[in-house]
């Protein structure tokens, strides 16, 4: 019943419940615990299910509530009725502030939302679909025309009606005549064809699940075959409409999981990055300033070869270049700048400590810029596990992660109450998948469990990681046995998808025994060095694709 995705179906995808159930849910276990669905009733063309469920009370006296679902956008809303039809209680309530016409309160009787002045798309009859057209304005877009009339048409449904009466989606109620004037729309006998065959084919129940996809990716779902679009839209028919739906789902439903749930820690750890990345434009900087460190030793030398021909509060020292090419081009006068404050001696020995200092610097800032790349490098492999992130146990392990790496501070409430870390006792399971040949692959979720599942697995195991990208540690569990070509090209497949280069083509992904894989010493989580690999070339996929996803894992 949620405001972006409200719909009634059947669905094979395993979803986690919540740590605590809210209050709803608990109304609902009280009083539909153990009922049966006697019955689902739909009005016509509406976005309104009825669930009748025969329940039994706490003394076993038979009774009857009613679930029902308001699917419609925004507004949706789950309310649960007695047998009287008065509202015990709902998922989100409606006061007066609200809305003035409609209140749904628990101890109010259930009205259904008003239908409004639009007919329903099945009841339309020719005489009355030409006496709504006479009457509409002829600047109208046929697909506006439609949607302001009836109900129970989709905007997607109304611009394909529009594209098969006159070839143009967004087609007008009007043509042009042959004086460049403007009359009606010449078509209206195959507007009305075309219309009256969507109405049969809805009272028929001759309806085909069509996804619309670009790129792959899932962009519209609707019931009738799509034209409009062309060769623009990849149009894939499904066996059912539940399996339509899970697929169309399950992608955006992970991207509003990782919005929701992970965007304060992606907002954390994208502002440690680019503090970071402001750092090291510093340290480089600084690091290319001590390069021209020699410049101050030469100045230094050129004046305590001249001492004899200064004088104290001389702000220039024009002396013969004895180092030649080494300072100045090559010139044979060189000027150095003086301190007229200070003297000869006091001159020179500023310049020379200015050359240790530089020197000293560049071995420091090496060492620093080394580890504010390492750290970079850590947080963008964070932020790419959080882009992935499908359950709420992800983001609690890297939520944890990145407090103990130190770019989050812990929760002052939680440590002053001595609280323990909910997510560190709980079981923390990688993804796990079959391919070809029964392998199992294993993906780590994130940087602590990439360390982890590298170092529990046998040293006959495969190692996977794209190469020079971020993305999971990735194992493919041979059992002793030798994987083949095929296993290994699913597996890469496998660890590109759970990389950076996850919309890429033909991208680069090492493999290797575990046994060649060792953390640097100091790395942080999730750092890896490797040797004696191979490398294969692979098109990130999906891994349902490859083989079936382990469900009592996930479900674990």
């Amino acid at each position: 019943a949620g405001a972006n995705a409200p719909r009634v179906q059947w669905t094979s995808l395993s979803r986690e419940n919540p740590a605590s159930p809210p209050m709803f849910c608990m109304l609902l276990r009280k009083h539909l615990a153990g009922g049966r669905i006697a019955a689902i009733e739909q009005p016509p063309m509406e976005r309104i299910v009825r669930l009748e469920i025969d329940t039994a009370d706490e003394l076993g006296r038979p009774g009857r509530h009613t679930l029902v679902l308001e699917a419609m956008g925004r507004r949706s809303n789950l309310i649960l009725l007695d047998e009287g039809e008065r509202i015990l209680d709902c998922l989100r309530r409606v006061d007066a502030d609200m809305s003035a016409s409609r209140q749904v309160l628990p101890g109010l009787y259930y009205r259904p939302p008003a239908a409004g002045e639009r007919l329903p798309v099945t009841e339309e009859t020719q005489v009355g679909f030409r006496a709504r057209l006479s009457g509409a304005e002829t600047e109208q877009r046929m697909e506006k025309f439609l949607l302001d009339q009836y109900f129970g048409l989709s905007p997607l449904l109304a611009r394909e009606i529009a594209f098969r009466a006159c070839g143009e989606a967004d087609g007008r109620l009007l043509s042009a005549t042959e004086d460049g004037g403007q009359a009606r729309f010449q078509g209206q006998e195959q507007f009305w064809e075309t219309f009256r065959d969507f109405q049969e084919r809805i009272r028929d129940n001759r309806f085909t699940p069509v996804c619309l996809k670009q790129n792959g990716k899932p962009v519209e779902f609707t019931c009738f075959p799509i034209l409009q679009y062309g060769s623009a839209m990849e149009v894939e028919r499904y066996p059912d409409f539940s399996t339509l739906l899970d697929d169309y789902y399950a992608i955006r439903e992970q991207q509003e999981r990782s919005r929701v749930r992970g965007a304060e820690l992606t907002r954390s750890a994208a502002t440690a990055r680019d503090r970071l990345r402001r750092k090291l434009a510093l340290q480089e900087r600084d690091y290319a300033a001590t390069q021209d460190r020699d410049t101050f030793r030469m100045r230094g030398d050129f004046i305590t070869a001249n001492l004899y021909r200064m004088e104290r509060g001389q702000s220039v020292l024009l002396c013969e270049n004895f180092y030649g090419a080494d300072y100045g081009g090559g010139a044979e006068t060189v000027s150095v700048p003086l301190d007229p404050l200070l003297t000869p001696q006091q001159n020179a020995a500023k310049y020379y400590k200015r050359y240790t200092k530089a020197k000293t610097a560049e071995h420091y800032l090496k060492e620093q810029m080394a580890l504010t790349r390492r750290d970079l490098d850590y947080l963008e492999s964070v932020l790419e596990e959080l882009e992935h992130g499908e359950t709420e146990q992800d983001f609690l392990e890297i939520r944890r992660e990145l407090r103990e790496s130190g770019f989050l501070r812990a929760c002052g409430k939680e440590n002053a109450a001595g609280k323990k870390d909910r997510a560190a006792n709980r079981v923390f399971r990688p993804r796990e998948f079959r391919i070809s040949g029964g392998f199992r692959v294993l993906v780590g979720r994130s940087n602590r469990q990439n360390d982890a599942l590298t170092k529990s697995a046998d040293h006959r195991d495969i190692w996977l990681h794209t190469q020079k990208i971020h993305g999971s540690h990735v194992i493919l569990r041979t059992e002793g046995q030798a994987p083949g070509p095929d296993a290994i090209a699913q597996a890469a497949a496998i660890a590109a998808y759970y990389s950076q280069a996850r919309e890429s083509d033909n991208v680069p992904v090492d493999y290797t025994p575990v046994r060649y894989v060792k953390k640097p010493a100091g790395g942080r989580p999730g750092a890896a060095v490797y040797t004696t690999y191979q490398t294969v070339y692979v098109t990130p996929r999906k891994p349902e694709e490859d083989g079936r996803k382990n469900r009592k894992d996930e479900r674990q």
